[in-house]
Formats: structure tokens, sequence, C-alpha cells
């Protein structure tokens, strides 16, 4: 997926702020599918690598924590629209804020909350915050926080991520556990580069565990991210659920809806 969750919440934050390094729900279930079930592969690895295939054909819910922010959202190939929505904990330094994005077809939608921070800056700045801003994708298309790609679908880049695996175990019915080489899968939408330029040889050997549904499908990736620089110890975790089953987004309630204005657009460019 084009729109990395830590670069596109964070870099929309940092330019509509311009505060420089402010980056310092499902349950899991899926619906059935008819047939029978597919076979898992024996071998652990080439099992978390067809996890992932499910997740190619866009029709799913999501959800992500790490360090600072927690996010959910949805994936709808059949109506062409997605969905993401992130808040950043009380005690990151971007505390009570949150944003959300909402693509249909060609039209983009994006809301701003800057929770207390909202206090302190001019008007100029704070005035579509409750409203849903209607963005021209002409003029965000080249933008790296707020692009966004139908064939690229996945929010944690779990594909990167096992082929990067050099070490794993099946620990139970559907769990396995082991350890991946992060720098080689600096493509994946889950890792931060800065984080993993500031682990040095520990970004070699990540933990993480993983959970597949009966029929083999990726429902939970957790990475154990060390402590690192500014950076605390923490977990990554992306769970997807609802694996063909998924509701398209809905536009946002007209009467909450404003065309973006040109601030926002020097803003984000």
């Amino acid at each position: 997926m084009i729109v990395n969750i830590r670069r596109w919440t964070v870099g929309v934050l940092a330019a509509t702020l311009f505060v420089p390094g402010l980056a310092a729900c499902n349950s899991g279930s899926t619906e059935p599918t008819s047939g029978a079930s597919p076979v898992v592969p024996a071998d652990p690895k080439e099992a978390l690598l067809a996890s992932t295939k499910e997740i190619e054909k866009g029709n799913f819910n999501f959800t992500l924590t790490g360090d600072g922010l927690t996010g959910q959202g949805l994936v709808h190939k059949p109506s062409n629209s997605a969905q993401f929505t992130v808040t950043f904990d009380e005690d990151s330094e971007a505390a009570g804020m949150s944003m959300e994005l909402i693509y249909i077809q060609s039209d983009s939608w994006m809301k701003l909350d800057l929770g207390a921070l909202a206090e302190s800056l001019p008007p100029q700045m704070t005035a579509q915050q409750d409203k849903y801003q209607h963005l021209d994708r002409s003029r965000i298309k080249d933008s790296e926080a707020l692009a966004f790609d139908l064939e690229d679908v996945d929010p944690a880049g779990a594909d990167v991520l096992f082929k990067a695996v050099t070490d794993v175990q099946k620990t139970g019915e559907g769990a396995y556990a082991g350890k991946l080489d992060a720098t080689a899968a600096t493509d994946a939408e889950a890792l931060d580069a800065d984080v993993l330029k500031a682990l040095g040889d520990q970004a070699k050997a990540l933990p993480f565990t993983a959970k597949l549904d009966t029929e083999g499908r990726l429902t939970e990736l957790v990475i154990s991210v060390p402590a690192a620089g500014d950076t605390k110890a923490h977990d990554i975790k992306v769970t997807y659920a609802d694996y063909g089953a998924a509701k398209g987004a809905q536009k946002p309630p007209a009467n909450q809806v404003v065309e973006a204005p040109e601030s926002t657009y020097e803003m984000l460019s």
C-alpha cells in the first residue's frame, strides 16, 4: 500500500502544523469462504508467504498499533475504496491528535483533529479541523503522505516482510515465531526508515510472531522492535479480518464536507 501509516499521519500532521520532528478494530475474525479449505504449506516460511495472497485481493479490514499510535481501516477493491483512521496515543508527541482519510474511486477526503494543540494555533490552521476536506486527487498524486494505489493494498507490507524471514518455526496451530532481517525489507510499510537506521545490526534479527486462520490467511503479525536512539522498545502489530466480506468506504455526510482550501495544498506540497 502506497500509504505508509506512519508516514501518512506524521507527514501530513507535520506539514499542517509546521512542527519539525513531530514523528520523533477488529476482533480478527474472518468470514469463511465456500469450498474446501486450501492446504497450508508445511514449510513455515512458505506458509507465511502463502498467507498474504488473500490480502492482494483487496477486500479486508485491518488494525494497526505502533510506537505512539493506533489505527484501523478497510480496503475494498470491488468499490475502489479505502478508509484509514489513526489516533496518536496520549503519551506521544502528538497526543490527542487523529486523522482520517477516505478514498472512493477518484474522490478523497481528509479530516484532522488537532486535539489540545488546536487551542494554541492560529485560526487559519484550525478552521477546517472539524470538517472533511474534499481533495483534488490530481493535486496530491505525487504526495508521499497522501498517494494511494489499490494495486498495492497491504498496510504492513507483509509479503515483503515474510520474504525477509531468516528463521521461523511453527509454534502451534496457525501460530509461527521467528526472526526477520528488516534491512532486507525496507519497502515494507510497517517499518520506519529512521528507526531501522538507529537499530543498526539489531535490525537484521527482529523477533516476530504471526497467526493464520484455518484457511491459511494472515490474521495477525507482531514485530518486536528494541529500543534505539530516541525510540523506546515497542511492538508493531497489524491484524487482518473479514477477508472477502469488508464493506466499502462511505462518503462523509455532505453537511460535514468542505472543499480543501488552497492553504491545504500548500501545506501538503
